[in-house]
């Protein structure tokens, strides 16, 4: 049986830019039991600014530890590696049951934060980044979220859908 493929199906292609086929996506796992923000947990500020400081620096190294990424990035130079791109992020629970990816705003927000540090992009404002769109992965023991980053032409709609427009 055949179904149609929707948004959310990840085997469904989004369309294909009129310069041809995209790159293949940079995949930055960050690391297992890395602690989280949760929108929905209250924190001390103080609590809150460390965990962001830590996310926010492991992305950075996770990028400066990435060959690939390195090797990119120097054949980028002077300019970041990408002028824009859609950033997916997933989010790997440490256990099973029912969860909103989107609680965990704040813990993507500050690994993006630490890929903008890290050069892949000038800024993250909307002219420059579509996303992060969160989706939830498979268990993790320990719990882990991690960026798929992938550039994008100018004007490209990042799902194909011309649900975005730049």
């Amino acid at each position: 049986m055949t179904t149609t493929p929707t948004p959310f199906t990840p085997e469904a292609p989004a369309a294909t830019p009129a310069a041809g086929p995209r790159p293949a996506p940079f995949v930055i796992p960050l690391p297992v039991g890395l602690e989280l923000i949760n929108s929905n947990e209250s924190q001390h500020r103080a609590r809150r600014a460390r965990i962001v400081k830590a996310i926010r620096g492991k992305a950075q190294e996770v990028v400066s530890e990435c060959p690939a990424l390195m090797e990119a990035l120097a054949a980028a130079k002077p300019g970041p590696l990408f002028q824009r791109a859609h950033v997916l992020g997933i989010l790997h629970p440490n256990t099973n049951g029912r969860r909103d990816p989107a609680n965990w705003y704040p813990s993507f927000k500050a690994a993006v934060d630490g890929i903008v540090d890290a050069g892949l992009l000038d800024d993250d404002d909307h002219t420059r980044v579509a996303g992060p769109d969160m989706r939830l992965g498979s268990k993790v023991k320990g719990g882990q979220i991690v960026l798929v980053v992938r550039g994008l032409a100018p004007g490209e709609d990042p799902l194909g859908y011309g649900a975005v427009t730049w």
